[in-house]
This record gives C-alpha cells, structure tokens and sequence, in this order.
C-alpha cells in the first residue's frame, strides 16, 4: 500500500481561477518524487493542499496506516494526528521564520503545544544539528544568508516529526530557487540524507535530476505525465511542450559541454557522457 495518495484533487481560487484539475498519484514511504512544472502550473497550489494549508474544491489527501492488524487510510485535510506528519518548507523561508532568534523559530511549534522552554531549546538545538546549522542557534533570523535561511525553515519542520523521521512527511517549494551554486548543491546533499518521505516542487530539473525516485509533471493544473527519474528529463520535445528546458545535466548540453571543454553552470553530471565520445582538445576559433 502506498504511504500517500492524492485522490482526484481538484481547485480553483475564488471559485473561478481553475489552479488543478483531477490530480491523483501516491507515493512511497522514504521515496522522493518531484512535482515539476512551469511557472503557474500549480506545484505550489498542491503541495498547500497537501499540507491541508487550503482545502480542495474536490479530492482528498490520504495517510495509509500500515501499522498491524488494520492498516487503513486517514485523511489529511479531517484528522489532526495525519496532519501532524506532513511538514511544509515555503519557497520564502522568511514567511515562516518571525522569532528573535533562529532556535525560538525552530521550537516555536512544539511550544505552542506546550512543551517546556528547556526541553524545546534542547529539540531545536538537535533540529538544528541535524541540517548542520547548530551554530546558527542564536542568531536572529533577519541576519541570515539564503542558504541559512532554508536550513533554519527545515529544521522548524523535523523537530515536529518528533524523532520519527521515517513517518514525515515533508513538503519543499522550490528549494534552491535563492541559493548560489555552494549554497545549493550543499542543501541537495543534505536533503539526500533525510529518511523521511519527500515531495519537493521545483522547475530546477537538475535538482530533480539528482534527487528524485520518480517526477511528476504538471502543466496548467493537470497531471501532464508521471516518470521514474531520468526518464522524460531528456525529452526536449515533451519538456518544451510544458514550458520546461532540458536540465544542463542531460546528453544535449553536455555534448555543448565537451565542445567548450568546460563543465556548465549547474552540471551535476548524474547522466554520463558516452564512453563512445572521448573528449578531445579543441583549437581556439580564429577571428
């Protein structure tokens, strides 16, 4: 039994600005899927839903309890304790960091539910451990780099998984939309390691490229096709037609690549050159 399933959602803001239409899919425990799309085609909209952050028009969004002797299903946007396993990172990290300091922000959840201050500090402080950002502990959010920034909104998450990773499932918008190259690949590395469930929307395909078990692609608010990971991320003819490029990783820009003699910007190398195309020096081009 899948661990998620997105059940025939469908939504339109103000009732009259169609957003999805008929999305269905499930998802692994511990996999990774990306939702990728063009600007507009809905990734964030759905992972909201998902969340139960806005509720769909029509559809539901299912936890399968597999737990002996009677798995079962249980819906996200009516049970709270299935919602207490989804956690959302949103694509600004400064709309959910609003505390003096970075660990208040991480044990802010927790506290509201009453957990005592010291215990909270000591959970935020192995939150924070955890994506490699304990040192950031006491500073203030404002003064934090991009890269921080998105580790500070993580770790706000894990803490509420309460130390059962296996069983989050966590939500990412456009991760690496701010980071610089370092910033970036170090963030991919680092939710590479996570055990928990991931859906991460994103139109950065070399990302998902690297990362995903399977993509999912949107175009207009529908399920445009499903893809175990290369798969359709070296069809240029397909990604054009959804509004997406080729990821700099796959066959075509690489080919661009070896002519320069120089790796692209954002290359991940995650699909091989041909050992049939050794690489040749090239005489400089005389004007």
């Amino acid at each position: 039994m899948s661990y998620l399933q997105v059940q025939n959602i469908s939504y339109s803001y103000e009732g009259k600005f169609p957003a999805l239409s008929n999305i269905s899919f499930d998802v692994e425990k511990g996999s990774c899927l990306c939702l990728a799309g063009a600007n507009g085609s809905g990734k964030s909209t759905l992972l909201q839903i998902i969340a139960a952050c806005i509720k769909p028009d029509a559809g539901d969004v299912c936890i399968c309890n597999d737990a002996p002797p009677s798995p079962k299903k249980v819906s996200v946007l009516r049970d709270e304790s299935a919602r207490r396993k989804i956690g959302i990172v949103f694509q600004e990290p400064d709309n959910q960091l609003f505390m003096p300091t970075v660990w208040e922000d991480v044990a802010f959840a927790i506290m509201n539910k009453g957990c005592a201050m010291s215990e909270a500090k000591a959970k935020a402080l192995n939150a924070l451990r955890a994506v490699e950002a304990e040192h950031l502990a006491e500073r203030p959010p404002y003064k934090l780099s991009g890269g921080e920034k998105q580790r500070a909104a993580l770790a706000s998450v894990l803490i509420t998984f309460q130390n059962n990773d296996e069983h989050g499932i966590l939500l990412i918008d456009e991760p690496t939309a701010y980071l610089d190259p370092r910033a970036r690949k170090n963030f991919i590395q680092l939710l590479k390691k996570l055990s928990c469930t991931k859906i991460i929307a994103t139109h950065d395909l070399d990302m998902a490229l690297t990362i995903s078990d399977e993509i999912l692609f949107l175009n207009n608010g529908t399920l445009a096709a499903r893809s175990p990971a290369p798969g359709l991320l070296s069809d240029e003819v397909f990604l054009q037609s959804i509004g997406l490029e080729l990821p700099l990783s796959s066959p075509a820009p690489r080919r661009f690549e070896k002519l320069l003699g120089l790796p692209l910007c954002g290359s991940c190398s995650a699909i091989p050159i041909s050992d049939h195309e050794p690489h040749q020096p090239h005489e400089r081009i005389q004007k």
